[in-house]
Formats: C-alpha cells, sequence, structure tokens
C-alpha cells in the first residue's frame, strides 16, 4: 500500500505529496472519512498547502467553491451540492484569542458541518469539546525537494 492509500485509517498516518495536486487528492481521500460534526483543524507554515488540502476536501465533499483562503473574512459556509454536509472554512490565523474564535459563533453550525480550521491548532480544539474528539492535519514544507508531508492524527 503506498502511502496516499492509508490516508486516514489508522490514529496517525503519513503521505508524501510531491505537488498541489497531489496535496488536493490526499485532502479529497481524506474527505471519505468525513461527515457532520468533524472537526479538522489543519496547521502548518505559510505556503505549506493547508488551503490547496481543503480544496481537496471540499471536492470530496461535494461542496460549493471555489475554496479560497478565508483569511480576511475569517469563515465561510460552503453549502453541499450532494445533500450531505456543509464545508464551514475558518481562517484562525488572525485571531488572537479564544473569546475572538467564539465570536465567529462555530459552535452553532459545528455539529451539521464539517468544520476546518487552518492556523487553529491551540484556538479550535474547544470546537470538539463533548464531540468525541477532532483530526488534527499538519503539514511540513521544509524539505529541499519542496515535497510536503502531511501527518494525520486523530486526537
Amino acid at each position: 500500500m503506498n502511502d496516499s492509500e492509508s490516508v486516514g485509517r489508522a490514529a496517525s498516518d503519513v503521505v508524501r505529496a510531491e505537488d498541489a495536486a497531489a496535496t488536493r487528492a490526499a485532502g479529497q481521500r481524506f474527505a471519505e472519512r468525513l461527515g457532520p460534526g468533524d472537526l479538522v483543524i489543519l496547521s502548518g507554515e505559510l505556503g505549506a498547502g493547508k488551503t490547496t488540502f481543503t480544496q481537496g476536501v471540499a471536492e470530496g465533499l461535494g461542496v460549493r467553491g471555489p475554496i479560497t483562503s478565508p483569511t480576511f473574512v475569517l469563515a465561510r459556509v460552503h453549502p453541499s451540492l450532494t445533500g450531505g454536509p456543509a464545508l464551514v472554512h475558518v481562517d484562525a490565523y488572525r485571531l488572537g484569542s479564544l473569546p475572538e474564535l467564539d465570536d465567529l459563533d462555530l459552535d452553532a453550525s459545528v455539529e451539521d458541518s464539517v468544520t476546518v480550521v487552518e492556523w487553529g491548532e491551540g484556538k479550535a480544539e474547544v470546537l470538539a469539546e463533548g464531540r468525541g474528539g477532532h483530526y488534527v492535519v499538519r503539514f511540513d514544507r521544509s524539505r529541499e525537494d519542496d515535497v510536503r508531508e502531511i501527518v494525520f492524527e486523530r486526537s
């Protein structure tokens, strides 16, 4: 089994993505595991592939796009085109505190949607309280050949 086939099957998986298309494909495969109420927290440096991965998740969920970085609007809701859950795409980069995250009122939609939070580690975990955990997806683009290593964990 190659790395990309194992996405999301174990408590922790690592996938190597050699380009944006592979990053998007990893997101699309990961979406097969997601359903209403799932929280996914994305962590990685600027340009590591978080939004590209989310584009793949959106394709896998069959939601209305386009999926772009929500940096300036902080959160976007993408309704389903297939009768599945909506995608709530959040960028927590500009949020300095938990009260600012709380002001977005995400807990109102997290039960019925798949919520993906970029830059959410250390901030968004509170959204998973009482919901049985969440996913953390870490992106490492530190290799010289620009290959991204994507680590999937279930918390």
